[in-house]
C-alpha cells in the first residue's frame, strides 16, 4: 500500500460519506419524518440534520476532496491544458464542472431553507443529489492510468 492509495481512499470515502448522507437523508429519513412527525417537530428535526450536514460538509468534506483531489491530479500530471484532452481529461473536467455545480446548488438548498423557501429549497436538493450522483458516475468512468 502506497501513499497515494491512502490518499485515493480519503478522497473516496469522503465522496461516499457525502453522496451517501444524502441518500440516505433523502430516501430513509424524509419519508420517516413525514410520516411520524407533525410538521413543526418535523421542521424541527430536519432544520437540525441539515445543520449538522452543512458543518460536516464545510470542515470535513470539502476539505478532504479539495486537497486529495488537488494532490491526486498533480500525483497523475493533470494540467489545465490536460482537462481539454480526450479521454481521462474531458472526463475529469465534467467531474470537476458537475462538482461545482452540485456545490452550488447545495449552497442555495442551504440558503433558501433559511430564507424560508421550501419549493427552492427542495428543487436544490434534488438537483445537488442527482448531481452528486452524476459526480459518482463520472469518477467511475475515468480510465485508469
Amino acid at each position: 500500500m502506497t501513499w497515494w492509495t491512502v490518499v485515493r481512499f480519503a478522497h473516496v470515502l469522503s465522496a461516499a460519506l457525502w453522496v451517501g448522507g444524502q441518500l440516505t437523508v433523502s430516501l430513509v429519513l424524509l419519508p420517516l419524518a413525514r410520516r411520524l412527525l407533525d410538521v413543526e417537530r418535523r421542521g424541527q428535526v430536519l432544520r437540525a440534520v441539515g445543520r449538522r450536514f452543512g458543518m460536516f460538509t464545510g470542515a470535513v468534506f470539502l476539505p478532504v476532496q479539495l486537497g486529495t483531489g488537488v494532490a491526486l491530479a498533480w500525483h497523475k500530471g493533470v494540467t489545465w491544458a490536460s482537462l481539454a484532452e480526450p479521454g481521462y481529461g474531458r472526463i475529469l473536467a465534467a467531474k470537476l464542472l458537475l462538482f461545482c455545480a452540485v456545490m452550488v446548488a447545495a449552497a442555495l438548498h442551504g440558503w433558501a431553507t433559511g430564507a424560508k423557501r421550501p419549493g427552492l429549497a427542495r428543487t436544490m436538493a434534488v438537483t445537488a443529489l442527482v448531481g452528486s450522483v452524476g459526480v459518482v458516475l463520472l469518477a467511475t468512468a475515468l480510465p485508469a492510468t
